[in-house]
């Protein structure tokens, strides 16, 4: 793989690592929704979601279309949302082998 490539896919992870952020796909994953929507489901203020929303855009991992005075954000690969699930099961795995060691060391 070229440094290019490398370059890219840490621009998409370093888009995705900030739980603001992964918060933000998580709601998007139910579909498309108005920055006047996401603003308050995460209870924080505008100027810090669009902040994060602009990350994830120039990431490409976002788009935004206008709809009168309302900016529209979307997720434009469905699959951002198999490589957080994939995050998650390292997690459970990481979690199942902490508590097997645990269990064992406890005897």
């Amino acid at each position: 793989m070229s440094n290019e490539l490398y370059q890219l896919q840490a621009d998409v992870c370093k888009a995705i690592a900030h739980p603001t952020r992964i918060e933000i796909l998580q709601l998007l994953r139910e579909g498309e929704r108005c920055v006047c929507e996401i603003f308050p489901a995460l209870k924080i203020e505008q100027p810090n979601v669009s902040r994060h929303l602009s990350v994830l855009k120039k990431a490409g991992i976002l788009s935004s279309r206008k709809e009168g005075l309302k900016v529209i954000y979307m997720v434009n690969d469905q699959r951002i949302y198999e490589v957080l699930d994939l995050v998650t099961e390292i997690l459970r795995g990481q979690l199942d082998s902490r508590q097997s060691a645990l269990k064992s060391a406890l005897g």
